[in-house]
């Protein structure tokens, strides 16, 4: 597509209502669209959205090998409520084993730059080897979610991992929905959960690199929290990524 035909799609998608924008996707781009998601809330929202809108979702997931049980149990959940088989994107067996040899399990504890390294084996290059099957890449992002999130676009397009001149559509259907609405919609329709946010998880990651956070804090406060204290200078301490959505950690 030329610079003017994305333009012209982008004016498209960004009017669109999410179930539209979901639907439009799947019909026109078939196994080249994907809801990629950690299922957290949005994530499992926007797969309902897809089911009402009479589609059958491709669904991605990027499994660190290192996620919470609650994690995996709604991952069989939505599976069968929703007649759909999650894939499965999962760190390169060589890189992850090097690292591991080189750092040891825990090597996130010690550095920023460390962090960064496990985020990038274990979420980002395989974030990467999904993006090379896809057109279309949903992202439960939101506004609410962070302050470095709060100028997110609804659609814009990303340059792909495997192919510098193709572009991949990145939508955010959701993008300026607040919690209290994705709630809503999750407790009308019977939407399943993770079963972390009953015990005050408002973010979901990994093991030992999510907590839960206080309701004063910001809902991504409880990533990577021992960076916590030497942000404390920042304010918010809100501006925490894995990599996949920003270059690097913001910590």
């Amino acid at each position: 597509m030329t610079v003017a035909q994305h333009n012209e799609q982008l004016d498209r998608v960004n009017a669109m209502a999410p179930e539209d924008m979901i639907r439009w996707a799947f019909e026109e781009h078939g196994p080249r669209a994907a809801i990629v998601t950690s299922f957290q809330d949005t994530g499992c929202v926007m797969i309902d959205m897809a089911h009402r809108a009479g589609v059958t979702p491709r669904v991605i997931t990027i499994d660190t090998l290192r996620l919470p049980k609650e994690t995996y149990d709604v991952m069989d959940r939505i599976e069968a409520k929703y007649d759909l088989t999650i894939e499965r994107f999962q760190p390169d067996p060589e890189r992850l084993a090097k690292m591991i040899s080189n750092h040891g399990e825990y090597l996130f504890f010690d550095s920023k730059e460390k962090q960064e390294y496990c985020c990038r084996v274990r979420k980002v290059e395989s974030n990467d080897r999904a993006l090379a099957t896809l057109d279309v890449w949903f992202t439960g992002l939101r506004r609410d979610q962070s302050q470095g999130r709060q100028d997110t676009e609804m659609a814009r397009y990303v340059r792909a991992p495997d192919d510098p001149d193709r572009r991949v559509l990145k939508a955010s259907p959701l993008v300026d929905w607040n919690t209290d609405r994705v709630w809503d919609y999750i407790k009308v329709y019977g939407v399943p959960y993770n079963a972390l946010y009953d015990q005050g998880y408002t973010s979901l990651g990994c093991v030992i690199c999510t907590t839960p956070t206080m309701p004063n804090e910001d809902k991504r406060a409880g990533r990577w929290r021992w960076f916590n204290a030497k942000n404390s200078a920042l304010g918010a301490n809100a501006d925490k990524e894995c990599g996949i959505h920003v270059e690097g950690s913001g910590i």
